[in-house]
């Protein structure tokens, strides 16, 4: 087996993840909120530079004339 086929093999299976609870249990902002502060600030920027590279047109770049710039520290 190559290489290749054995990459593909261990890394392209996505195995689905389930959880039974009631709609009046769930509270996904708190949640949401809690996953997010979980991961560091470099993964938080790009995950909002991936959603925002989705809403932008082949070859169009992201309006920074709002964006404030402050050095991450990890």
């Amino acid at each position: 087996m190559d290489q290749s086929a054995e990459y593909d093999d261990k890394f392209s299976r996505v195995v689905p993840v389930m959880r039974r609870r009631r709609l009046s249990e769930i509270d996904e902002g708190s949640e949401d909120i809690k996953y997010w502060l979980s991961r560091t600030p470099a993964e938080r920027i790009a995950a909002v530079t991936f959603l925002i590279s989705q809403t932008l047109k082949k070859g169009e770049r992201m309006d920074k004339t709002i964006v404030v710039r402050r050095k991450l520290h990890e």
